[in-house]
């Protein structure tokens, strides 16, 4: 593994928050504030005059500045081809806008800690692979070398591990492995996660989750009723104007926020010469957003279903992501698993806190005493190992016999411990066949067209006259560092195709080098 000169720290890359940590000398995670003091940055860009931005402006400038030169929920659009927002007369992509944010976190920290050179930088563990990739190039644009792409809740199991003096700790005796469910409920991710876990080794069990749900849809249902409301009573619409959805989108936060506190708010509407202020109490918006608190109560069902793990087995639910801070959450918890979340970490800083110690795990295994850890963080560090699942099935395009259709014939499940590789035997599908074409594919679903094809790779030369139903083996294997391999061999001819896939992204590598110069040139506040 390469390491830059320079520290080497751990990034929260939220859709509304991000933050930026390091390991101090005592071995603990701290948190870097930004150039105002705050612990967390929003992950919000103002396009300003040619080759500036402004990251994580003031709330209300934001909500106040013309809508076409704000962008917000980028994490949403990551790994997608077809988002696109114009600056400065150029195109600019999810990771370009990604590593906008992240120059704002390093810069400022730079200020405080010196050179950055290495960075871990944590995604959802429900991304897909063009999504990490994605995440991958979006820091090396920003000039980081980014040397792991983490899942957060795993991140956030090593805060907690942390918190509670277990991690790397050798005088720790446990009697048997101990398991928590990470619950991590984002601005705009949602996973569950179980770990299974001893002072050094960390194993996920199961995990499922939903990039497009989290707290600004919470504050999006909000909206919808003002804005409904609104229009009972006068007629017009305000969500017809851009600029009144912006405000909107921040009163309504404001007011999510005040109910975790309060059992009541008020929301002022005024547009077009036209007022209300509609009332809004906890209990109402419980009902409001009640469907999607139980998507993620079924979620976390399924998880430890998946884990073969019954509640009362957990040591700890984890709540991690400010969203959790709405008291329907833990109410929620406790209903249907009979349990008290934990509360010992914070639930904005533990991912960033994780990727710290994920990223000082991995300098003091691969950079020795080259790192700039004491030598005692680095004997314990180097103790604790993890391992991981696959969030996403991996399979093939097959045909299915009884129906004569194709199908993704997933050859690694969801949640399968990794590194793996498994074999399968298929049959040609008709006679004198001449090549054999693999497609790969990651996803769940029956349908191929469902799934995303990571690459394909082709037997051709067949023997002649090669029987209808001859045997073909497919090797399948998925290593720790999300790298696929197929290969396909002929049983009669003994011929075969590989394939290795590595990470993907949207961007080629020239586009990645270009956008990192331009992203050199910018100014950013």
């Amino acid at each position: 593994m390469h390491f830059e000169p320079g520290h080497t720290v751990g990034i929260d890359l939220g859709t509304t928050f991000s933050a930026i940590a390091i390991l101090d000398d005592e071995g603990r995670p701290r948190v870097i504030p930004n150039d105002d003091g705050e612990i967390e940055t929003a992950s919000v860009i103002l396009l300003a005059e040619s080759g500036h931005v402004i990251v994580g402006p003031n709330r209300m400038r934001a909500a106040m500045e013309d809508p076409q030169n704000v962008i917000e929920r980028i994490k949403r659009y990551m790994g997608m081809p077809d988002y696109r927002r114009t600056f400065d007369g150029r195109e600019i992509s999810p990771e370009f806008i990604s590593a906008l944010i992240l120059k704002k976190l390093r810069q400022d920290a730079e200020k405080q800690i010196g050179k950055i050179g290495n960075a871990v930088i944590t995604v959802p563990y429900y991304f897909n692979d063009a999504r990490r990739k994605a995440t991958q190039d979006a820091g090396r644009i920003a000039g980081l070398n980014v040397i792991d792409i983490m899942n957060e809740p795993t991140a956030a199991t090593l805060t907690y591990a942390y918190k509670e003096g277990i991690l790397g700790n050798p005088e720790v005796r446990v009697d048997k492995p101990r398991k928590v469910l990470v619950y991590d409920l984002g601005g705009g991710t949602f996973d569950v996660t179980v770990v299974e876990y001893t002072p050094t080794q960390f194993r996920v069990l199961a995990t499922d989750g939903d990039v497009q749900l989290g707290g600004v849809d919470w504050n999006d249902r909000l909206l919808d009723y003002v804005a409904d409301t609104f229009k009972q009573r006068h007629g017009i619409d305000p969500r017809e104007s851009p600029q009144m959805i912006q405000i909107l989108r921040n009163d309504c936060d404001l007011a999510k926020i005040e109910l975790s506190e309060k059992t009541e708010t008020v929301i002022h509407c005024r547009y077009e010469g036209r007022a209300i202020d509609v009332p809004i109490t906890r209990e109402l918006f419980d009902q409001l957003t009640a469907d999607l608190l139980q998507r993620t109560a079924d979620t976390t069902l399924l998880v430890l279903e998946e884990a073969r793990v019954r509640p009362e087995e957990l040591e700890a639910i984890v709540l991690v992501g400010g969203s959790t801070l709405m008291p329907q959450v833990p109410a929620m918890i406790r209903r249907i698993l009979n349990r008290e979340p934990y509360r010992g970490i914070s639930p904005h800083t533990a991912v960033a806190e994780g990727a710290a110690i994920h990223a000082a795990i991995l300098e003091a295994k691969y950079r020795g005493e080259q790192s700039v850890l004491a030598e005692r963080i680095r004997r314990r560090l180097q103790l604790v190992q993890q391992e991981n699942v696959n969030s996403h099935g991996l399979g093939i395009v097959a045909l299915d016999p009884k129906t004569g259709k194709t199908i993704n014939h997933v050859m690694i499940p969801r949640n399968s411990r990794i590194p793996i590789e498994v074999r399968r035997i298929f049959k040609t599908t008709k006679d004198n066949q001449e090549r054999i074409t693999v497609q790969v594919l990651e996803g769940d679903a029956p349908d191929p067209f469902a799934c995303s094809l990571l690459g394909k790779c082709r037997i051709t030369d067949l023997p002649p006259n090669l029987p209808k139903g001859s045997p073909v083996e497919v090797t399948y294997a998925f290593s720790a560092q999300g790298r696929v391999i197929v290969t396909a061999r002929d049983k009669t001819s003994g011929r075969e195709a590989r394939i290795e896939i590595e990470r993907r992204g949207v961007l080629a590598e020239e586009e990645v080098d270009a956008l990192k110069r331009l992203a050199d040139e910018y100014k950013v506040d």
